[in-house]
């Protein structure tokens, strides 16, 4: 028999084991009459990261049984690898305050690499659907640049359009495990001063380094779903858009948000909470709601007609 019929089983009985381990002790832990009051969050946060990751992985597991289209599919695995990854560092980080950091690294440089696979599975599909991709472009009228970036001048349609749209959305796949290296480096020599915007610190300078290069790589994919809306309509563009740019980019904006309002006061940190531990929880409360979502428009099924 094929491991394919192995696959669900073996997941359902381990995934169970999992649950079966880690709520006992989330529980007791949440009794126990000197548990800090973090702990409450580690409880919460946990539900929701346990109530995420299984709907991930069965995605992925009927991807690998129904491994039709591995010129699509492998990008479609890769992405959705995404979800445990932030899930599990969303809770390690606040269980584990101190290495958050270092849960963080590996984190966003993940994120870098499921932009590179978004853009590979548009590009890999179209390419599917037009073999001459860019005569096809070429064809199009003349694509204008939005506000605020109207001053640039318009690239010419085909070849040259493709490679600019490709490369303002892959910098960011390069600076951000490089921005990553470099706050890893500064935290480990005490200069880089998480949520401190302080012209001392590294943080805020590598805050607008990230903010530069995520909008432009934002930017660039819009362009390119503006120019090619139509030949990407048969496998529904909008929600996957939407799916990996609210994941990757809002989830970015939403730490240096939390960021400023800790800064500015109007988040206060009570008994042990750190900078950290609101942004974990921001993101672990996100899994179940965007996530879910997210598995359902990478979905399975034959993939010729997904």
């Amino acid at each position: 028999m094929s491991w394919r019929a192995f696959i669900k089983p073996i997941f359902v009985v381990c995934y169970s084991l999992l649950i079966c381990i880690t709520l006992p002790f989330l529980i007791l832990k949440l009794y126990e009459k000197s548990a800090p009051a973090i702990v409450s969050a580690w409880f919460v946060a946990g539900l929701f990261v346990l109530g995420a990751i299984p709907i991930s992985l069965w995605t992925i597991i009927e991807h690998m049984i129904n491994y039709t289209n591995p010129l699509l599919q492998r990008h479609i695995i890769r992405i959705l690898w995404m979800v445990p990854i932030y899930a599990a560092d969303a809770w390690l980080a606040l269980i584990f305050p101190s290495f958050a950091i270092y849960f963080d690294t590996l984190r966003e440089c993940y994120e870098a690499y499921v932009i590179y696979n978004f853009l590979a599975f548009l590009l890999n599909y179209l390419r599917s659907e037009f073999p001459d991709l860019r005569c096809v472009i070429e064809q199009k009228p003349q694509m204008k640049h939005l506000p605020p970036f109207c001053f640039l001048s318009s690239w010419r349609m085909g070849r040259v359009f493709i490679d600019h749209c490709r490369h303002g959305a892959l910098q960011y796949t390069v600076i951000r495990p490089l921005t990553t290296a470099v706050a890893l480096i500064c935290e480990m020599v005490g200069v880089y001063g998480e949520g401190d915007f302080n012209f001392r610190h590294a943080f805020l300078y590598l805050t607008i380094i990230n903010n530069v290069s995520q909008i432009w790589a934002l930017y660039c994919l819009v362009m390119f779903y503006r120019c090619t809306r139509l030949e990407l309509s048969p496998m529904k563009p909008v929600a996957k858009f939407l799916c990996v740019k609210f994941v990757v980019f809002m989830s970015f904006w939403q730490s240096i948000l939390i960021a400023v309002l800790a800064a500015t006061g109007v988040i206060r940190k009570v008994e042990a909470w750190k900078l950290y531990d609101v942004q974990s929880i921001g993101i672990a409360l996100q899994v179940n709601t965007k996530f879910s979502y997210f598995d359902n428009n990478f979905c399975y099924i034959v993939y010729a007609t997904c």
